[in-house]
């Protein structure tokens, strides 16, 4: 089948690619390299440098022809979207557009689009699930929730099937410190480095950290199933910061220094953790990756390095 990545050269993104590849898909991959690497992308996959904001988008789609588009292409930094709202909101919001009305023209049978846990907010309830309102505290927040009502418009009015993936925080190999997993690669880096680590608040706010294969291998099933539908892609699972930070120095085998001084950040959320019981009744996905594998897969692969 031809599949089409925007951001397949990003963290999540070239995960899913190398996934695509495993399963025998032809994969274009449409990236800036704003924040993705060449490095990421899979031999096999053809890379297009493209911003899905600018001109030249419409004739990669038709020269193509993508029946499935994979869309993890966002500007996904919390601080810069509430130092540069206008910019945020242009990637994510206008970009998506953009990237719908490629598929409207050239026929996409489905879109799968990389929503965030980001949107519900501090939470009325635990585990959220995808019936929670709404209130998010960043304009990233925002900024992933509005497309969600574009593409369901699209489906309404063009017919383009679609999959709604909501992801709580992803963490894995080919992280940066950016975005909702990036606690992850920061705490890794000062591991590997000695440096001590800087923990907002007192470390005990609660998130739920997904491995991002698991997150792949929901996209992959999100081709054959799951039209639409709209499903968190968690562990739910509960972690403290701390907890965290403690699982971090068994896998890397190493102590880490950590230095509270840090009020807690306006933008974040102090308690969350998804239901995934969609996730498992549509697709029947489950995470293979426990915190401890999927830290200690990623303390190999940076070992190795």
């Amino acid at each position: 089948m031809k599949i089409l990545v925007t951001g397949g050269c990003g963290f999540i993104g070239s995960h899913i690619v190398d996934q695509l590849i495993d399963e025998n898909h032809q994969v274009l991959v449409v990236d800036n390299l704003s924040t993705g690497s060449r490095e990421h992308l899979n031999s096999r996959a053809k890379l297009v440098m493209q911003d899905i904001t600018e001109a030249g988008l419409l004739p990669i789609f038709q020269h193509f022809q993508p029946e499935v588009v994979i869309h993890e292409a966002a500007q996904i930094d919390v601080k810069i979207s509430v130092e540069e709202p206008d910019f945020d909101a242009y990637v994510n919001v206008v970009g998506t557009v953009k990237v719908l009305e490629c598929c409207r023209k050239t026929g996409v049978r489905k879109v799968i689009y990389a929503s965030s846990a980001a949107i519900y907010g501090d939470p009325l309830r635990l585990p959220v699930d995808e019936e929670h309102p709404k209130n998010a505290l960043s304009f990233y927040g925002i900024s992933k929730r509005i497309p969600e009502d574009y593409i369901k418009v699209y489906h309404d009015l063009c017919g383009l099937d679609y999959t709604i993936l909501r992801y709580a925080n992803v963490y894995g190999e080919r992280q940066n410190a950016h975005g909702e997993g990036g606690v992850v690669a920061i705490f890794s880096k000062r591991l590997q480095n000695g440096a001590p680590i800087r923990i907002f608040g007192d470390g005990e706010q609660i998130r739920d950290f997904v491995y991002v294969r698991d997150i792949a291998k929901a996209n992959i099933l999100a081709i054959a199933a799951g039209d639409g539908e709209t499903m968190n892609v968690a562990r739910e699972e509960a972690t403290a910061v701390n907890q965290l930070l403690s699982a971090m120095e068994e896998a890397f085998g190493k102590k880490a220094q950590a230095v509270y001084r840090e009020p807690a950040r306006d933008c974040d959320i102090v308690h969350s953790y998804l239901d995934h019981q969609r996730m498992r009744e549509v697709f029947g996905w489950t995470p293979e990756f426990s915190l401890q594998e999927g830290l200690r897969s990623m303390a190999e692969s940076l070992e190795s390095k």
